[in-house]
């Protein structure tokens, strides 16, 4: 919770009306929250005890281009010089690091590859590699179940827990205040401010910003507004011990076509998932026992890992709307109510795009000039687009 004082007033003081009170620290709103806390007052509230312990905390997060939907790609170009180049003071640790993917295909399954080739671009080229380089390159896979292989230098992963802790400590540094374990239960609005419940306080702002993740269409039922279409789908992670002799901090990450399954190195160790999108509903996510053995049970069969014991394992929400797109946009019927929200498996890519949208909406009504540029318009983001319906 907060300090007495900081988010509800001491007795006999007027109550604290922040500009704007963002909802969910998870790395969406916390990175909206570090932007918007530039140029005004900005509240970040969160029902658990630690930011991003949600999606956010259980993403294992990597960087390219050439993945999502056609808006998607291009908001991650547009968050990369970010990445690249953070802010001065932001973090003195880089937030890439060099991973490289490759896609495999079994026999019979080549032409499943043919789209990840049809992905590159000049900037961030895909090549087809000979399978006996994927071989040498990833000494993991069983040679009878790689027929063609492709690879994409360029992929990155990202450190994400250091992308939150230095979003977090921006946002402190530029006078933002932060209430933990703070869930809200009630939101109205009269005389254009806001009341907030949540927790054991009542708190008050200007604009709400709903960045709660899987809990978003809840919050927006609160204020009153239409439900964007949000499903949270379940994602399965694992982590195993690499075969003997196997180098883990110089291999790629692997995708492999017949399925959605992805194999990639994890502090020394290999993390695996089915890449499964079961939906569920918004909770404190947990791996169902089966998906876990069946997932084992494919990299023995698949791969010349031999699975000894499962280390650790964990699932994690990544929350849709129907056309796959980013929710950021003021709502269409309720005043000063803004959405970011449905980032999906993209999320940690397009944050630092996305946070730069939402606080150019909110003190410039549009978009920044550079998501103009890039043929993206307040429409194609908004709540009330189409696509949605």
């Amino acid at each position: 919770m907060c300090a007495p004082g900081v988010c509800e007033p001491r007795k006999g003081q007027s109550p604290v009306i922040y500009d704007f009170i963002v909802i969910g620290a998870g790395m969406a709103g916390a990175s909206a929250a570090f932007e918007l806390a530039a140029e005004a007052t900005v509240l970040l509230i969160e029902a658990e005890a630690q930011p991003g312990y949600h999606s956010t905390g259980r993403s294992a997060a990597l960087f390219t281009r050439n993945y999502g939907t056609p808006i998607v790609r291009r908001i991650n170009a547009l968050s990369e010089p970010f990445f690249r180049m953070p802010p001065d003071g932001f973090t003195d640790l880089p937030l890439l690091h060099p991973r490289g993917a490759m896609a495999v295909a079994a026999p019979g399954e080549e032409h499943l590859l043919d789209p990840v080739l049809a992905a590159s671009t000049v900037t961030e080229p895909v090549v087809e590699i000979p399978s006996s380089d994927a071989l040498d390159r990833v000494p993991f896979l069983r040679p009878d179940r790689t027929a063609r292989a492709v690879y994409e230098a360029g992929v990155t992963d990202i450190e994400v827990s250091v992308l939150l802790a230095s979003y977090l400590k921006g946002f402190k540094r530029r006078g933002g205040v932060t209430a933990l374990r703070a869930p809200v239960t009630a939101l109205s609005r009269r005389n254009g401010t806001w009341t907030v419940s949540a927790g054991n306080e009542t708190l008050h702002g200007k604009t709400i910003v709903n960045a709660a993740g899987a809990w978003a269409d809840q919050i927006g039922a609160m204020a009153g507004a239409a439900a964007v279409g949000l499903i949270a789908k379940r994602r399965t992670a694992i982590i195993v011990a690499p075969p003997p002799g196997v180098t883990v901090p110089d291999l790629p990450c692997v995708d492999f076509a017949g399925n959605d399954a992805y194999i990639k190195p994890e502090a020394g160790k290999l993390m695996a998932s089915p890449g499964d999108a079961t939906p569920d509903v918004p909770q404190d996510v947990q791996p169902d026992e089966m998906d876990i053995a069946v997932l084992a049970d494919w990299i023995v069969r698949e791969t010349l890992i031999p699975v000894r014991r499962i280390e650790h394992s964990w699932a994690g929400l990544r929350t849709f709307v129907r056309d796959e797109s980013p929710v950021v946009g003021y709502d269409g019927a309720v005043a000063d109510f803004v959405w970011s929200a449905g980032q999906g498996g993209y999320g940690i890519m397009m944050a630092p795009g996305l946070a730069r949208a939402v606080a150019s909406l909110c003190f410039k009504d549009g978009l920044p000039d550079d998501f103009a540029a890039s043929d993206i318009g307040v429409a194609d983001l908004g709540p009330m687009r189409a696509s949605l319906a």
